[in-house]
Parts: C-alpha cells; sequence; structure tokens
C-alpha cells in the first residue's frame, strides 16, 4: 500500500463492508450518503498536542527527541510517559532511530524553555515517566511554543500542528491524531442530520501508534483516559432502542465506548481509562460498525478490528487495498466495517468501470 504523505481529502477513497461481508469501492464523499436515519454517528473530538520536543540529555550533553505517548492523569501536564530517542527527527524511520543516551531516575531534559525530570524507567531504554515542574500553564505554554506534532518518515516535511485537527477538534488530550476523523467535515456532518442519522462526540486522548521498538509496540495501545458526555451516552440509549446503528470513527472510539459499557451498570458518563486490548476475542456490546483508516496486519489498530470481522474477511479487505492501491497512515484513504454477521458469505463487488457513472474518475487500476 501506498503511505499518504499530505492530505488529500478530495482524492480519498472508502473501502466499506457490509455485515454480510459485500465489499464496495466508494469515493470517501460518499459517507454522506450512508447510514440510515437512527443510526448514530459518534467521533473523537480530542485536539492533537505539540507532543515531540526536540533537546538535550542535560548528563551527558547529547540530543534527544522525547515523544509524549501517555498521560500520568488526563489533563495535567505536570506527569506524562515518553518515549526518547537519540538524535534524528522523523525523516528517519522510528525503527531506525538511535537509542537514547543511557537514562537514569534523576537525569534532566533540556526541552526548550521546558526541563523535564526522569521519574522512573519502564523496563526499556527509552520508556520513562517525565516530570515537568511548575504551574500547568506554564508546562503547556511551553508546549506550545517548543513541541511540534508526532510525525513519522513517510511525511518528509514538517507539519504544522493545525494539520494534525480534524474538523471537530477541541480540548488537546490526543498525542497523535484521531486520524479517522480526517474523513468528516462539516458538510456531511449537515447531511446525516437532514437524513436523521444522528451525529455525538466523545474526547479519547487518542495514544502514539509506534515506539521504534517491536517489542514495545506490543504493549500498544497505552491506557488512555476518554470523557464520555451524558448527551452521547443518551443518544447511544435512545439508537439502540430504537434498533439504530452506532458507528465508531475511528478505534480510539470503538475503544472508549466498549470500555464504557463494560463497567457496573452500564454505559457510564464521566472520565474513564480505556485498558486492554480490543482484538478478535472481544465481544463488542455497543458498536455495530467502525470507520478507520487503511492499517497493517499486526498493528494494535487492525487487531481491534478483528473484533468486527473475522480473519478471512480481513484477509480479503487486506488483499483488496493492496490490489488497488489504497492510501495508508493517518492522511490515507478509509475503510468501513460493519459488524459481521455470523456465518456470512464473502462476497466481493468489483470496482466500477470508466463510465459516467463511475463512482471515481480515472482508469480503474489492474490489481
Amino acid at each position: 500500500m501506498i503511505a499518504a504523505a499530505n492530505p488529500e481529502p478530495g482524492a480519498a477513497r472508502l473501502l466499506a463492508v457490509s455485515g454480510t461481508g459485500k465489499i464496495r469501492h466508494l469515493p470517501r464523499s460518499a459517507l454522506s450518503l450512508l447510514f440510515s436515519p437512527g443510526d448514530l454517528i459518534v467521533a473523537n473530538d480530542a485536539a492533537t498536542l505539540p507532543a515531540s520536543l526536540a533537546g538535550i540529555h542535560a548528563e551527558s550533553g547529547r540530543p534527544i527527541e522525547v515523544r509524549l505517548a501517555a498521560w500520568v492523569a488526563a489533563g495535567d501536564p505536570r506527569h506524562f510517559i515518553a518515549i526518547v530517542f537519540g538524535a534524528g527527527d522523523h525523516r528517519m524511520r522510528t525503527e531506525d532511530r538511535p537509542a537514547p543516551p543511557q537514562l537514569l531516575a534523576g537525569d534532566k531534559l533540556e526541552l526548550g524553555p521546558l526541563t523535564a525530570m526522569v521519574e522512573r524507567l519502564h523496563g526499556y531504554p527509552r520508556l520513562v515517566s517525565l516530570r515537568f515542574p511548575g504551574p500547568p500553564e506554564q508546562i503547556f505554554a511551553g508546549l506550545a511554543q517548543h513541541g511540534r506534532p508526532i510525525q513519522y518518515a513517510h511525511v518528509p516535511e514538517p507539519l504544522a500542528l493545525w494539520d494534525m485537527w480534524t474538523a471537530m477538534a477541541a480540548e488537546p488530550l490526543a498525542f497523535e491524531p484521531p486520524s479517522a476523523g480526517f474523513a468528516l467535515d462539516w458538510r456531511t456532518i449537515a447531511a446525516w442530520r437532514r437524513r436523521g442519522v444522528g451525529f455525538a462526540s466523545l474526547t479519547h486522548a487518542a495514544g502514539i501508534s509506534s515506539t521504534g521498538d517491536a517489542v514495545m509496540d506490543l504493549r500498544l495501545p497505552f491506557d488512555e483516559p476518554y470523557r464520555l458526555p451524558a448527551a452521547t451516552a443518551a443518544g447511544i440509549t435512545r439508537t439502540k432502542a430504537v434498533g439504530g446503528r452506532v458507528i465508531a470513527i475511528g478505534t480510539s472510539v470503538v475503544r472508549a465506548l466498549e470500555h464504557a459499557a463494560s463497567l457496573p451498570g452500564g454505559l457510564r458518563v464521566g472520565d474513564g481509562l480505556a485498558q486492554g486490548r480490543i482484538g478478535p476475542k472481544s465481544k463488542l456490546r455497543l458498536v455495530d460498525a467502525v470507520l478507520s483508516g487503511v492499517h497493517l496486519p499486526g498493528e494494535s489498530h487492525f487487531e481491534l478490528l478483528r473484533a468486527f470481522a473475522g480473519d478471512r474477511i480481513l484477509d480479503r479487505i487486506s488483499l483488496m487495498l493492496e490490489a488497488w492501491n489504497y492510501r495508508a497512515h493517518e492522511f490515507g484513504d478509509s475503510v468501513l466495517i460493519e459488524r459481521q454477521a455470523p456465518a456470512q458469505e464473502d462476497y466481493i463487488e468489483p470496482p466500477p468501470g470508466i463510465t459516467a457513472t463511475s463512482i471515481w474518475a480515472g482508469a480503474a487500476p489492474t490489481p
């Protein structure tokens, strides 16, 4: 698959998989025509933090990059879990980044206007707890002044922070963008509402997608805080009562809703902490479909998709995505997967030819 290197929403495509296994190729703009009256779309409205901080390891004088990766307490910038790299920047593949200088508890990291203290290590040379002394407003100001959004090598040019914000970005809690939300704009949401399709949001602190260490990546996703508003919970309850579907925009929304639904007493409003992985053995309580980016087998996001569809369907999806050059990563194309009915038959609708009613313009590629 191709790694999308910049935002191109107008060129984006959608591979849609029904609950019976039927696969369709659509332009992503067709989202405004999908779903039925009574369904509810739930998106993550977290804005992305400038979570990449270049600096110096004070004890050795060597350059480092700190990537903030998880909150210790949601919204409190004095304590973070972080990944620390040695010299280099996002243009080098994460897995090729050198290790940082040896880090010990008590070490100082000079990060522009901020100083962070290493509180403890977590069993890996680059995974640490950090403490930022000072009042929260001063720390947030330092992050805004010095930090940059976390980037990976498939996007060579530096991105501005607002490039990583979705249309509904609000509170800055995410470490990487809840990128499934890039598929939405206000015209699409307005079109849904005109058709009786509901829209709601929650706030989930979407974490990092790669640590650069294959073993450490097995720990992803880290525990991630979320906030479920009462209005969103009420909308979900109404939707389920009338037989409508709940569609999650992104894996972060699935994690938040399924965790909130797993708590004693049912769907719990307010703050929560999504823990553990969702995968093939997970029983989904609330979410009927997920809109996600293009993910590869082995990634934690892909593992979550296995709760919606069996491996046979996902293998077919992966082959189609590869054959038709769908674009991966945060600015790539989208995949919509409805929770599969038991014993469904696999059926793939062939992509359209070049006709006046083609669902996207241009010559169809040859698989």
